[in-house]
């Protein structure tokens, strides 16, 4: 059975890759016509290298497979130091999308 969330019930989860890695803790959702568009990582402290120095990333919502106790996402998606990275919207220079 689905059961809906409440935004606030999911800041602060645990995220972690499809394979088991720990990615990071969600920090913010972002909302277009009241519906999920993505979602903002804060990252592992052992991940800030791999990512640039970014201590955070934007997750399009459709890369999130699954929500309960934890975020799981789909580790293809994340940024690694070999892809480029597009910063953000202005005024979050340290966050990647």
């Amino acid at each position: 059975m689905l059961r809906v969330k409440k935004i606030s019930e999911v800041i602060g989860k645990h995220v972690y890759t499809a394979e088991g890695d720990y990615f990071g803790q969600i920090e913010e959702v972002t909302l277009v016509d009241n519906k999920v568009e993505g979602w903002r990582i804060r990252v592992g402290s052992g991940l800030t290298a791999g990512l640039g120095g970014a201590r955070g990333v934007i997750i399009p919502h459709q890369f999130v497979r699954a929500i309960g106790d934890v975020f799981i996402i789909t580790k293809a998606q994340v940024p690694s130091r070999e892809e480029p990275m597009v910063p953000a919207a202005a005024g979050n220079d340290d966050m990647l999308m």
